[in-house]
């Protein structure tokens, strides 16, 4: 069985998060294991609390898992910090891992900025790079350098849930200069907690289990529509619900 690693903040509602990761991985057929980056204090309504991880904790924890499994594939999300950031850049480059998949957490759906800038910085020209792919969405897009993924030779998936369409389209920038568009209808619903989380760990995923990238986004994106019309009547929570596997 693949071993998926996700480095990513606790969500206590387990829509999103570690908990979402940790049940795609599971629902596709690989094993999870996890370094956690932040306690929130998290339901359907919104985050009411965050509690970073102390840098030393999460490389300690990343550690402990890259020293002793045989990691496939690796999905980062929420990285609340530059300390953070920095631990896990180091113990990246120090196990030469593979497959990694990062759902940078940077702007909120409201559109809130959620990092700082030295935080965005630092991301953008030291983790970003060592990525095989990054899974932005649309303002998170319009922070980010795209151009200078491209030189670094990383793929990037913009995602388009934030257009205003009726149409769900998203675009894969490959290293090569190629593109690969996926478009589908929108699913309406008011269950749309952890989709991020859901397709950046379905993507890697599927990497993990030697599927190509387009191949990957691809199936992840099933899976992940499948998720959003299995929770379509979810009464989880008062607010934004979870998707169902």
């Amino acid at each position: 069985m693949e071993i998926v690693l996700t480095i990513a903040g606790s969500d206590s509602s387990a829509g999103a998060g570690i908990q979402q990761d940790l049940k795609t991985m599971t629902a596709l057929g690989c094993y999870g294991a996890t370094v956690i980056t932040a306690l929130t204090s998290q339901n359907t309504m919104g985050v009411q609390a965050v509690m970073p991880v102390p840098q030393q904790v999460v490389m300690s924890q990343m550690t402990s898992v890259l020293s002793d499994l045989d990691v496939k594939a690796v999905k980062i999300g929420m990285v609340p910090n530059r300390d953070v950031a920095e631990g896990i850049v180091e113990v990246l480059k120090r196990y030469s891992c593979a497959n990694i998949v990062y759902d940078p957490v940077m702007i909120s759906t409201s559109g809130t900025q959620l990092m700082t800038d030295d935080c965005i910085a630092f991301v953008q020209h030291h983790l970003m790079p060592l990525c095989t792919l990054v899974t932005p969405n649309i303002p998170e897009a319009e922070v980010l350098d795209l151009q200078a993924l491209h030189d670094a030779g990383v793929a990037y998936l913009v995602k388009g849930g934030h257009a205003d369409s009726d149409m769900m389209t998203d675009i894969l920038y490959l290293a090569d200069g190629s593109q690969q568009v996926y478009s589908s209808a929108k699913i309406v619903t008011a269950n749309l907690h952890g989709t991020g989380c859901t397709l950046s760990s379905a993507i890697a995923t599927f990497l993990a289990k030697g599927a190509s990238l387009p191949e990957a986004v691809r199936l992840a994106k099933q899976h992940m529509k499948r998720a959003i019309l299995a929770g379509r009547h979810l009464g989880v929570g008062h607010g934004n619900g979870p998707l169902w596997f």
